[in-house]
């Protein structure tokens, strides 16, 4: 294929390729051309012109396929306009010579059709240059169609298209003609060449006057008469073009009055009335109403009638949304009077005028739904009203009239019902769009929706009372405030009307429709409406025997209102169970004697009674089983059974009292029959297996005996097909924005689709997805379809003989009946067997033995060649369930046998498309049947077929069913791609194009093989490169097809192949396609091509937006998105699309996209997204209401108003996005928050303003988000003050997610100040709204977030303007003190529970914030204190701030701590399990009710943490102490404060003791906390478990909760557990440390326990001899510990267990493996150092909590540890720093070894051997080490030697050997090369020498003195170097000094004598002072200082030493009077500048 590319063809290599071959290379060649002739230079292209030229015409006569034909006319056209174009006129000359040619044989056919196609492109590109040469083309192209089959007339009609836009108004002269032949082929016969006559004719208009002047009328009924019969595909294009026209005709007028004399001006309503014409009467033209008509018999075909509809919808997108707007009043009443009185016939039957219905709503949604923005859609609800009011007074007037005139108005009344249906729909419609923004149309009283509403509820129509209650419905999902108001509303109405039969039914309607809404509104209804509803209910029912005129109505409504109520779900139920059941029990008879009775009273009135109120009771339990699964327990379920029995007992007896009763009762019964079905569908089988026999016999009759005579397949069978092959039935089974007035095409001329008033309790039912309204079909047809489902359900549970009698049952009655009525029999039996099949499936269950298999196939097979397309399709997949569910490889053989046998032999159609499909589905079920002989069979066969070009449908059904094939075969398909591949792209290059379901099909298959063929699509090799380019060609020709569902499956192809070869997909190319096809006017195409888009942003998101800019900035003509590319890009093109496109998938889809751009671009492209962000904000924000925030006095002369602040530029300026809808602003918001996420993944610069600017200075096209600041705070004020309550919760969550990240950058202007400080007025004025009376109390709850993140974030520091924010939490606090009784009774109790939770939450976080500070700032004012008094004033200022905040909380801390200490009470009792609920307080919590238990849960959940946290600090903050005397009655609306706590009231004393209430308030926040850690859920946030433990950290850090717990060991053991626990289950360092300080505290309490109890035993004890006293602490006399008893274990274990973790070598077991043993050390971590010194820290406390006897046994454990941490982590640092782990376990061991332990007279012996054995460990270290020396720290292990010496008595470091190694150690170490370690190994000598016990210091001195003194005399050689080397002699001098103190009289002289010459020989003369280094001199003070101290101490030894030698006499001299000049001129100095100085001082003091 390579050798395609190249500008003229290579014939070489084209003539060695086979036939099929040349035609793939041709089309390479030829795309390769269309891509290189327009970047090829002029001088190239005229060169070879003339060769070019006769390769492409060549190709014309070697007829070439339709793609390959406009690919040579495309490139002929562009040949010509680029290069030289004297030529063409032979090229035109010779194609209509070709189109002239009498030759008809059809192998010629392509030569023609190609020539047509090469006219059409030339003229559209050379147009005009080609002079009036179009006059012949044209009349001969129209000469050739007179005689041309469809191919040829389909291609000229595109043709001329294509002419027509070439040439503009220079065709003039052949309009007329054109216009004629185009009319002809408008109402061909052909589809395709329908469309195609469209597409010419819309060309024609832009300039051919007359098509919307004079011609007008004739257009508008040739469009009529086009849509009878025609596809969706030729609706969509007529509909175009007809309304395209209108608007032309009536957006024209001015221009053509002069020229035209004859030219009627045409108005809207002239327009209005040709459209309504059409709408009315068809396409029987205007006057000539033909006799049927007068006579009323014909009805307008359903065709017709839709494609006005989408006319109407064009004309009014063409005219746009400014129009509509101006012009709506007119256009609302003409589209409503379509439906009205004016045009009974329309009207006449019930399915006439639902389909007629269904028309107008579609008109009304697309339009005013789709068009206009939200202000707008106001206005429009506001006109919609009041046409209502109109119809509303009309049939008020008619219903008041008594008098002759009443028959008339009845006829007015029925004939408005079905306008007020529209109008209620929309209006319903409208609202549920809008949201909560529709909020200021239902508070205008001059509209009175609400109002309007409600007074049709009471229309005498059905249909009206329905649509009303619908119209609530909408206005309750839309606006959850409103929902309890409505429903109030409706039941006072209800309970006072009770006696007029339309107010029982409005308005049970009404209130059953708002029950359905509650579920989807976040805030529901307060709990106790149930009750009402519960009482009015049964009050209609036990009413309705009253009075016969209602009783009907009552018993209806009384059971509509419960099934209504089950929909609340257990919760509510739950309460109404027993009197439900007991409704249920009492209305069917309780025996079969009794129905017998029964049955023999009663005329047919009482039987419809009876019958609705079983329907509707059946109807109320299938509700409560579906809606309350959770109170099914074997219990209910039981008393739910004993009426079943009895209610299928009327069931068979149905027909018998039909028949006594007469005909009237049929629809009731029929009702009966379907509400029975569906109830035992949802029921378990096992509960009415007694009834299967009786069941199945009326199932059985009821499918094959039906009522109905209508072809019911269009909706049985689509579930019952897989979706994939309903693709190929059309587009009318597949989504199109039309579907709703498409769907009724669907159903048959008998039948328009279902409606409300066939199905009242639909109303309360969920709604199918898309649709707006529940459309129950007709109770006729719901039947069945009820019936099927029950039969599969039945079917599979039944035995296996029993199951044969009913197949051949149903076989017989196919058999008896005959023509169409069998077809319907045959539908239901194979839609009700398929049925069985699923489930018989679903449950692994098994067919049956061999007779059973044979009827089930007779009864597939039959339907497999039926003619119903619909049921072939279902009977394939029935037939591979079937292979499924037997399983049993000989019988699928068999099957697949019986197909291939068919399949050879049959000719017709219907068997060769069922048995190809049934191929294809036996592999779906059975995965790849596993035998490549059977699958090389299927594959021939199917090849063959797709290759019968005689029938399109047979290539379509084989090639799809070859496409399953692919997918399904997996890896046995390989040998077959090749050929596979070639075939499809033969067929691709072949089939004509009107034959668009062939190519789907072809389209499916290669989206099979390349997901087959899959990554090796990547590979390099020849056969892998031509496969894959064959891929690609494939793509390019679907790309090119006309058809827009082909080009999906391009697209989608495409993105099948990016993903898996992705360097070989062209992106830009892809793009271009993409963005062309964004906007398409088919669903399924705009879903493929987002869905590519998201693939596609995955990888290459910049890429995918560059191009797509690129592409519009050089677009070509062809090229007009309705989105505006260029100046939004292509992230603002999606944008714009999600706020237009109403398809759910599609919508998520595009959010996909967008997120996947925004996180890999957002950063990049900073200021872009911010900025299409704000668009779509700013757009909607409605500045007049943000301007209206009432502002307190106080901001006012702050800042000026907070809202001018924001409103500055409101300028009406372009908007990218007019009106976008709330849900598009509040994905808006949400980007908001990701793009800051995303910025602080990518750096600290974008919250750094000054790294910001340096970075922007550097290069400026960086950006950084902290710069946009002012803008993020301006959106998140927009969004947080909207109307929609949506858009204010995202609005707030951005500004609480601003808060916390920026809350700390600081102002780089203003130091001390941060960035966020300016818009204090900004955040207050967005918060302020959400604390208004009437906001949701979602709202108000997330805004105290938002206030107490702001508080605590520490930004504003000035009190005066904390309080504004602060003001307004207070005010929520105010409401939280009002209790339950104040709530509103608007929204669940369980909202009020959130939002008190939420207001406690705030304040419990701020309190926790000012705690936090003030203890930092005491600690930083001691720490002050310290260094220097001076700095008191600068504190305080400092505290003025915090204290402030504190004082600020504490005004209202004695509520709060009430109220937080309830919430956390309420919590309590709602973490107990669910065995204690029979001990929960009856009425609720102080904050939550019994009933809504389960709502509340959640908001606690959230919530107790940092309320837990608060109150343990304001606990300890009055230090347990203050207890008021009404402590024990705290006044809250109910008091359940901890002290009442299941308690009764007889026993509980009257007012408890302070200890006690201190004693609850303990356990509380003990119980919540073990509760909460024993086992905190997976998810439990990291927040919430450390704030739980800062708590128990507050708790213990004070004496009383100490004692408690020090006292009770019990629960100490169970608390270290719990910590225990969590820290094996919790990595996080922050968690663990937590824990570690909580297990040190409860360490701490036992300490004081023990020295408490020793301390009052020996007070009590007296002057008793101490041998007595009693052992206390852990270990008793025994030093036995029991684990799980014991504290010491317990705490043992959790140390060892952090330990073990940081360092494994520490475990024992682990020691001796492999992996352990390399004896390398480890760097631990930071945190982990952090943890191993908290771990040591209390493992040196263990002993004091111990017996001496005890302390013994857990000795060894903790020196083990305490050394092995030593061991393992004593590494050297680089500046000679302790590890954090070393200095930790130095301490420990330090405070281990002066432990008194080691001292009391029981212990002494066994603590001294076994410290001992550790001195001897720590020497073993050493040794060990030797290999590893250089990394061992040798002073760490010095210390922990002198430690050792230092602190243990001398019995254990004077043992002989010991002692002697210890030396041995000091010597190596004094000996180092490091001055550091000999630094430190001075020190600590120095320590030793100065030990008290001469024992213990002696030895070592002897050993190592003479050796110090010997180092000292050596520095008098070699000075020292740097200041380390000066330290050590300084230390040494230090150290021998010490010693000559110490040492006795006798001995003192000697050391004198030494040290005097070494210090003298350190000092230096003037003049080598001068020159000398830094460490020279310092060595010179030094000695000099320690000469003038030593001199006068031992004066005599001085005085002689100097005498004795006269050079150190000199040298001392000279340096003395050196020293002495120096200080003069210091002193000097001073005097002059003291200030200077003393400033100086103080600094460096302070510091």
């Amino acid at each position: 294929m390579e050798l395609a590319h190249s500008l003229l063809l290579n014939e070489e290599a084209y003539n060695q390729l086979g036939e099929f071959q040349k035609a793939e290379f041709i089309f390479e060649w030829l795309q390769f051309l269309e891509k290189l002739l327009p970047v090829t230079s002029r001088a190239d292209i005229r060169e070879n012109q003339k060769i070019l030229v006769e390769q492409l015409t060549s190709l014309l006569n070697n007829s070439p396929g339709p793609p390959t034909r406009r690919l040579v006319a495309k490139n002929l056209a562009v040949l010509y306009s680029t290069g030289d174009t004297f030529s063409v006129y032979q090229t035109i000359d010779k194609c209509n010579e070709l189109i002239r040619s009498k030759d008809d044989s059809p192998s010629y056919l392509p030569t023609k059709l190609a020539a047509v196609v090469c006219l059409g492109y030339l003229y559209k590109k050379l147009g005009r240059i080609l002079g009036n040469s179009f006059t012949d083309t044209v009349g001969n192209v129209l000469k050739a169609m007179k005689n041309a089959e469809s191919q040829g007339r389909y291609e000229i009609m595109l043709s001329l298209q294509n002419i027509l836009n070439g040439l503009g108004a220079a065709a003039i002269p052949c309009h007329r003609d054109i216009y004629k032949a185009a009319r002809s082929c408008l109402t061909d016969r052909s589809m395709a060449v329908r469309c195609a006559a469209a597409k010419c004719l819309l060309e024609l208009q832009n300039e051919a006057v007359f098509m919307w002047s004079t011609d007008l009328d004739s257009v508008v009924t040739l469009c009529f008469k086009s849509f009878e019969g025609s596809n969706y595909d030729v609706r969509l294009a007529v509909s175009k073009l007809l309304g395209t026209v209108l608007a032309r005709a009536l957006t024209s007028k001015q221009t053509t009055a002069s020229t035209r004399h004859n030219f009627r001006r045409i108005s809207l309503e002239d327009v209005m009335e040709l459209l309504g014409t059409g709408f009315l009467r068809g396409s029987c033209g205007f006057l000539r109403a033909s006799g049927d008509m007068l006579k009323g018999t014909s009805s307008v075909s359903r065709d017709v009638r839709v494609g006005v509809t989408q006319a109407y919808v064009v004309f009014v997108s063409t005219l746009g949304a400014r129009w509509l707007e101006r012009n709506f009043s007119a256009f609302l009443s003409h589209i409503l009077d379509l439906v009205s009185q004016s045009h009974p016939k329309a009207v006449q039957s019930q399915t006439d005028a639902i389909g007629c219905r269904r028309c107008v709503s579609f008109i009304l949604r697309a339009t005013v739904g789709g068009l206009l923005g939200e202000k707008a859609q106001i206005a429009a609800a506001k006109e919609i009203c009041q046409a209502i009011w109109k119809l509303k007074k009309v049939v008020d007037a008619a219903m008041s009239d008594s008098n002759l005139e009443t028959r008339t108005s009845a006829t007015d009344v029925t004939a408005s019902q079905h306008v007020l249906v529209c109008a209620l729909q929309e209006l319903g419609s409208l609202i549920h769009g809008l949201g909560t923004t529709a909020a200021p149309l239902l508070q205008d009283s001059s509209a009175g929706v609400l109002e309007a509403v409600i007074s049709v509820i009471l229309h005498p129509s059905i249909s009206v009372r329905l649509t009303a209650a619908w119209c609530l419905r909408c206005i309750a999902v839309a606006l959850p405030s409103y929902v309890s108001l409505l429903l109030d509303r409706c039941l006072e109405r209800l309970s006072a009307l009770k006696s007029s039969p339309e107010s029982v039914t409005g308005y049970s309607f009404a209130v059953a429709a708002l029950l359905g809404a509650v579920k989807h509104s976040p805030l529901g209804i307060p709990h106790g409406k149930g009750k009402v509803i519960m009482a009015v209910a049964e009050d209609l029912l036990c009413s309705a025997a009253q009075n016969s005129r209602i009783s009907l109505q009552r018993t209806q409504a009384g059971w509509l209102l419960i099934a209504a109520l089950m929909t609340l779900g257990p919760a509510v139920v739950q309460h109404h169970l027993p009197r439900m059941l007991l409704l249920w029990k009492c209305i069917f008879p309780l025996s079969p004697k009794d129905l017998e009775t029964e049955k023999t009273r009663g005329d047919s009135f009482t039987w419809q009674v009876t019958l609705e109120g079983r329907a509707g009771a059946l109807c109320a339990i299938k509700s409560f089983v579906s809606h309350c699964a959770g109170l099914l327990t074997d219990e209910v379920v039981q008393r739910l059974l004993p009426p079943l029995p009895s209610a299928v007992d009327l069931l068979t007896q149905l027909s018998s009292i039909c028949k006594s009763y007469g005909n009237s009762l049929k629809t009731s019964s029929t009702v009966y029959r379907h509400k029975l079905y569906e109830l035992l569908a949802v029921l378990p089988p096992k509960t009415y297996e007694g009834s299967f026999c009786a069941v199945l016999k009326e199932l059985v009759a009821d499918l094959t005996v039906p009522d109905s005579q209508i072809d019911t397949s269009t909706f049985l069978l689509p579930p019952l097909c897989h979706e994939n092959d309903l693709l190929l039935l059309g587009p009318l089974l597949q989504d199109t924005d039309h579907r709703f007035i498409e769907e009724q095409l669907l159903l048959g001329n008998s039948i328009a689709g279902g409606s409300l008033e066939y199905d009242p309790y639909a109303i309360y039912e969920k709604v199918a997805k898309g649709d707006s309204v529940p459309k129950p079909l007709p109770p006729v047809l719901s039947v069945i379809s009820a019936a099927t489902h029950l039969f599969g359900v039945i079917f599979s549970h039944v035995a296996e003989s029993h199951r044969l009698q009913v197949l051949e049952q149903l076989l017989n009655s196919i058999k008896q009946t005959k023509g169409s009525r069998q077809q319907i029999v045959q539908l239901n039996v194979v839609s009700a067997f398929s049925s069985s099949l699923k489930h018989l499936a679903n449950c692994r269950g098994n067919l049956g033995p061999e007779e059973v298999r044979k009827s089930a196939l007779t009864l597939v097979m039959g339907a497999l060649e039926s003619n119903n397309p619909l049921l072939r399709c279902a009977a394939a997949e029935c037939l591979a369930r079937l292979a499924q569910v037997v399983s049993d490889s000989a019988f699928t053989a068999g099957l697949a046998q019986v197909s291939f046998d068919k399949l050879k032999s049959a000719r017709d159609v219907v068997s060769r498309t069922g048995h190809s499909l049934a191929l294809g589905c036996l592999y779906r079920y059975l995965g790849g049947i596993g035998s490549t002989q059977h699958l090389n069979a299927c594959v021939g066969i199917l090849y063959t077929l797709s290759q019968d070009n005689t029938s399109p449908d047979v290539q379509a059904w084989a090639l799809h069913s070859l496409s399953l094939i692919v997918d399904l075969a997996g890896p046995l398909y390989h040998v077959h791609v090749e050929p596979t591949l070639s075939l499809v792209l033969m067929l691709l290059l072949t089939v004509p194009p009107a034959y668009a379901e062939v190519h789907q099909s072809l389209g499916r298959c290669l989206n099979a093989l390349i997901t087959t063929l899959g990554p090796e699509l990547q590979g390099s090799s020849a056969t892998v490169s031509a496969l894959r380019t064959s891929c690609l060609l494939g793509c390019a020709v679907m790309q090119d097809h006309p058809d827009c569902l082909v080009q999906a499956q391009a697209i989608s192809c495409l993105q099948q192949l990016h993903m898996f070869a992705p360097r070989h997909v062209n992106l830009s190319s892809l793009v271009s396609c993409l963005c062309v096809n964004l906007c398409s006017s088919y669903l399924l195409l705009r879903r493929a091509v987002v869905a590519c888009l998201r693939q596609l942003v995955q990888r290459e998101a910049a890429e995918v937006s560059e191009y797509a800019v690129a592409l519009v900035k050089e677009s070509r003509e062809d090229f007009t998105p309705d989105v505006n590319i260029r100046e939004i890009g292509l992230e603002g093109a999606l944008l714009g699309l999600l706020d237009k496109e109403l398809d759910q998938r599609l919508c998520q889809d595009i959010k996909e996209t967008l997120t996947h751009m925004l996180t890999s671009m957002a950063v990049e492209k900073l200021s872009f997204w911010l900025k299409l962000c704000k668009d779509v904000l700013a757009a909607s924000a409605d500045f007049n209401t943000v301007a209206s925030i009432d502002t307190t006095q106080e901001e006012e002369t702050a800042k000026g108003d907070d809202a001018s602040v924001l409103t500055s530029d409101s300028d009406e300026r372009f908007h990218p996005f007019s009106n976008p809808r709330w849900s598009t602003r509040v994905f808006a918001a949400e980007c908001v928050c990701k793009i800051i996420s995303q910025c602080e993944n990518a750096g600290s610069a974008h919250f750094d303003v000054t790294l910001a600017q340096e970075g922007k200075q550097r290069d400026s096209r960086d950006d950084f988000l902290v710069l946009h600041l002012a803008d993020l705070i301006r959106m998140a004020f927009m969004a947080a003050t909207d109307h929609s309550d949506q858009l204010r919760l995202s609005g707030l969550q951005t500004l609480l997610i601003i808060v916390r990240k920026f809350a700390s950058v600081p102002e780089p202007e203003f130091p001390g100040h941060v960035i966020l400080e300016q818009y204090q007025a900004n955040v207050g004025a967005a918060l302020r709204p959400a604390f208004a009376p009437e906001t949701p109390p979602d709202v108000t709850a997330k805004a105290c977030q938002v206030c107490s993140a702001w508080i605590a974030s520490g930004v504003v520091s000035d009190i005066n303007d904390l309080r504004r924010v602060h003001q307004l939490l207070v005010s929520s606090l105010v409401k939280v003190q009002a209790g339950k009784e104040a709530q509103s009774q608007q929204y669940n109790e369980s909202t009020s529970t959130m939002e008190i939770l939420a207001v406690l939450k705030a304040w419990a976080e701020v309190y926790i914030v000012a705690v936090e500070k003030q203890k930092k700032q005491s600690d930083a004012h001691n720490h002050c204190l310290k260094i220097a008094n001076s700095a008191e004033e600068n504190y305080r200022d400092l505290t003025s701030s915090t204290s402030g905040l504190l004082d600020l909380v504490q005004a209202d801390l004695g509520t709060l701590s009430k109220l937080w200490l309830a919430a956390l009470q309420d919590f309590a009792l709602l973490t107990l399990p669910s065995e204690y609920a029979s001990q929960l307080p009856a009425e609720g919590g102080t904050f939550y009710t019994a009933e809504t238990i389960e709502n509340a849960r959640p908001h606690y959940y959230n919530s107790w943490a940092l309320i837990l946290y608060a109150t343990a600090l304001w606990l300890t903050s009055t230090g347990f102490i203050v207890v008021d005397p009404d402590e024990g009655v705290i006044n809250l609306s109910r008091p359940v404060t901890p002290t009442t706590m299941c308690q009764d009231s007889s026993t509980r004393p009257l007012v408890k003791s302070p200890e006690d209430v201190n004693t609850d308030r303990f356990h509380l926040i003990l119980g919540v906390s073990v509760e909460f850690l024993c086992s905190p859920r997976s998810d439990a946030a990291m927040e919430n478990i450390i704030a739980c433990l800062r708590a128990l950290q507050a708790l213990f850090d004070v004496p009383w909760p100490r004692s408690k717990i020090g006292g009770d060991q019990e629960l100490g053991v169970e608390l270290l557990n719990v910590l225990h626990r969590l820290i094996l289950t919790r990595e996080s360092p922050d968690i663990q440390l937590a824990a570690l300080e909580v297990v040190r505290l409860i360490l701490f309490a036992a300490q004081e326990h023990v020295k408490e109890k020793r301390r009052s035993a020996e007070v009590d004890d007296g002057a008793a001899e101490k041998e007595t006293l009693p052992e206390f602490g852990e270990g008793k006399d025994t030093g036995g510990l029991v684990p799980g008893k014991s504290l010491v274990f317990a705490t043992l274990e959790l140390c060892v267990c952090i330990l073990v973790r940081q360092l494994p070598q520490l475990n024992p077991k682990l020691t001796c493996s492999p992996a352990v043993q390399s004896g390398k050390h480890l760097l631990l971590s930071e945190d982990g150092s952090r943890l191993v010194a908290a771990a040591l820290v209390i493992l040196s406390d263990v002993p004091a909590i111990c017996s001496p006897e005890g302390s013994v046994s857990v000795l060894p454990t903790i020196l083990y540890l305490i050394i092995g941490v030593l061991r393992e982590t004593a590494v050297k640092l680089q500046d000679g720093q302790l590890p954090l782990t070393v200095a930790a376990s130095l301490q420990a061991l330090k405070g281990l070894l002066s432990s008194p332990m080691a001292r009391a007279e029981k212990s002494r012996t066994a603590w001294t051997d076994l410290l001992c054995s550790a001195l001897v460990t720590v020497l073993d270290c050493w040794d060990q080490a030797d290999g590893l020396l250089q990394e061992l720290d040798e002073v760490s292990l010095l210390t922990a030697i002198t430690v050792f010496v230092m602190s243990t008595s001398p019995e254990v470091t004077t043992i002989e050997c010991l002692q002697k190694r210890c030396i041995e150690k000091f010597k190596i170490t004094l000996d180092s090369k490091d001055p550091l370690v000999q630094h430190k190994c001075y020190q600590l000598l120095h320590s030793i020498f100065q030990h008290p016990n001469k024992t213990v210091s002696y030895p070592y001195i002897r050993s190592l003195a003479p050796s110090i003194v010997g180092k000292l005399q050596e520095t008098e050689k070699a000075k020292p170097e740097n200041a380390a080397e000066l330290q050590v002699i300084q230390e040494g001098i230090k150290v021998v000094t010490a010693l000559t103190a110490a040492a006795e009289e006798e001995h003192r002289a000697p050391l004198v004598a030494c040290l005097l010459p070494i210090l003298i020989s350190f000092l230096l003369d003037e003049n080598a002072l001068v020159s000398a280094t830094n460490s020279a001199k310092n060595l010179h003070e030094f000695a000099l200082q320690n000469l003038m101290q030593i001199g006068p101490q031992y004066s005599s030894v001085f005085k002689k030493l100097i005498a004795s030698s006269p050079t150190m006499k000199a040298r001392l001299e000279s340096a003395v009077k050196g020293n002495q000049e120096s200080i003069k001129v210091k002193t000097a100095k001073h005097a002059k500048n003291p200030g200077k100085t003393s400033s100086i001082q103080l600094k460096t003091n302070f510091l």
